[in-house]
């Protein structure tokens, strides 16, 4: 007689596709997919309350650059966090796929970046001293150069100095500001044993030599602080090599799972004489 070949109930629930690879890869993405909508909201906050004529000085509007970040976020985490839910192979391959272009992009802009670094030095020292001149024309670009001086504990492009670009901070005699000579806030050395914090600190600092304004102020340009930061964090990159591996794992999982209930599915129709 003729019959199906039995299969024992754990042979049916078996499964290659592992829950820890794909609950994680749908948590990440998930993750990422919640802060891009994040950058999004304020990039068009920015874009709308902001004049037409802001940040002119620098390359890009940086809310533009945070809708732009935002929305290719938003594209690459839905298909791995769609993909991994619904063990989807195309949306993980084009999810795979994108991190494959930006790790590429990411690291053809470093190697060029060590080949070339004296114009991308250039380039730099030149956006950030244009940045400088108009550091007080709008509220936004003075808030980004004051984080930026705070964060990597810089103050001025090369050297404190580079604040003499601006008509504000200018130490010609000619000037008649009241911030002649001075250095923003930014710049201030800021102990927390004082209970007052004078923020008059960075006035006349750049009548003084290094040595005697490295009391009171930051003296090291942003420049070096930068590119030392470039350079102590390029372990992202390996980060995201590491990243690229586990849409890969599933995926192979998945084709793994496909083969078996074909497998399964030929079996079961087969009759034996």
């Amino acid at each position: 007689m003729a019959g199906k070949r039995d299969v024992s109930p754990s042979e049916e629930d078996f499964t290659f596709v592992s829950p820890v690879v794909k609950y994680l890869l749908f948590f990440f993405n998930t993750l990422f997919w919640i802060i891009s909508l994040v950058l999004m909201s304020i990039g068009v906050y920015a874009r709308i309350t902001k004049h037409e004529t802001a940040m002119a000085c620098l390359t890009m509007d940086p809310s533009v650059l945070l809708m732009a970040v935002g929305i290719l976020m938003f594209l690459i985490t839905f298909c791995g966090c769609v993909g991994s839910l619904r063990e989807n192979i195309c949306l993980l391959q084009t999810f795979c796929i994108c991190l494959t272009v930006i790790f590429l992009l990411q690291l053809t802009s470093g190697v060029l970046g060590f080949v070339f670094s004296d114009k991308v030095r250039h380039k730099v020292t030149k956006m950030i001293n244009n940045a400088i001149e108009h550091y007080r024309d709008d509220l936004d670009l003075q808030n980004l150069i004051d984080f930026g001086q705070k964060e990597f504990a810089c103050c001025g492009g090369i050297s404190y100095l580079d604040w003499s670009q601006n008509v504000y901070f200018n130490c010609s005699t000619e000037n008649p500001s009241r911030e002649r000579c001075s250095v923003p806030f930014s710049c201030c050395l800021i102990s927390k044993d004082e209970n007052v914090i004078n923020t008059m600190c960075g006035h006349g600092m750049q009548e003084l030599d290094y040595v005697q304004a490295g009391i009171f102020i930051n003296t090291n340009g942003c420049i070096d602080k930068l590119v030392n930061w470039i350079h102590s964090n390029l372990f992202v990159l390996g980060g995201l090599a590491l990243g690229l591996a586990i849409p890969q794992v599933l995926i192979n999982q998945i084709q793994d799972q496909i083969k078996l209930q074909d497998y399964n599915l030929q079996h079961h129709t087969d009759l034996w004489s």
